[in-house]
């Protein structure tokens, strides 16, 4: 699948295991390659704005040694609960208070991503709404404990404990809150 990229030699521009993975079982050959970026986007931007600039902003850092044949795949992932931009915890105490604002209400998860070749470059973002049950202080401290989340925006992973006991249920992508869109990555790199 996916003959049109036959020319070119994918990069994954990310540190993620659970990306990597993802591709993987897509069925696609590529390297890993990250360049240090400082995720900083204008105060101006909302919603989608902001995972598409940093994902734009990672691919740009690959501007001068993008060859002729390598396809650079960047992405960025946020959580977004009344217009307030959940990132990475800076702490456990970050933590905490991140799973308590998402306990017992509805959130957004935004996944931006930039695929940038030497002649073309492709943005595009998925929204998937996340459901989660009022989680006692006790739940949260276990989860925090026993799979640290400092990794992770919003302080959890679905595919953790906390969103086997804690999410009532979601629309859209569960693979967008792993952290990268993969179905659709998919329809983007078949029309690339």
């Amino acid at each position: 699948m996916l003959n049109n990229l036959d020319d070119y030699q994918l990069i994954l521009a990310s540190q993620s295991p659970r990306r990597h993975q993802m591709l993987k079982e897509l069925g696609l050959d590529f390297k890993i390659k990250t360049k240090e970026v400082e995720e900083v986007y204008p105060d101006n931007l909302r919603g989608e704005e902001i995972p598409i600039y940093l994902a734009k902003l990672k691919a740009d850092a690959f501007e001068l040694d993008t060859v002729e044949n390598e396809l650079v795949i960047t992405a960025d992932t946020i959580v977004c609960v009344d217009d307030i931009v959940l990132g990475k915890p800076k702490d456990r105490d970050d933590a905490v208070k991140m799973l308590n604002m998402l306990s017992g209400r509805s959130h957004q998860v935004i996944s931006g991503v930039c695929l940038k070749s030497s002649e073309k470059e492709v943005c595009f973002s998925t929204t998937t709404h996340v459901h989660f049950k009022a989680l006692s202080l006790d739940e949260i401290n276990y989860y925090i404990e026993h799979y640290k989340p400092f990794d992770k925006a919003g302080a959890y992973g679905i595919q953790e404990w906390i969103g086997f006991v804690g999410i009532d249920g979601i629309e859209g992508s569960y693979f967008n809150v792993v952290g990268l869109p993969i179905q659709h990555l998919y329809q983007e790199l078949s029309r690339f």
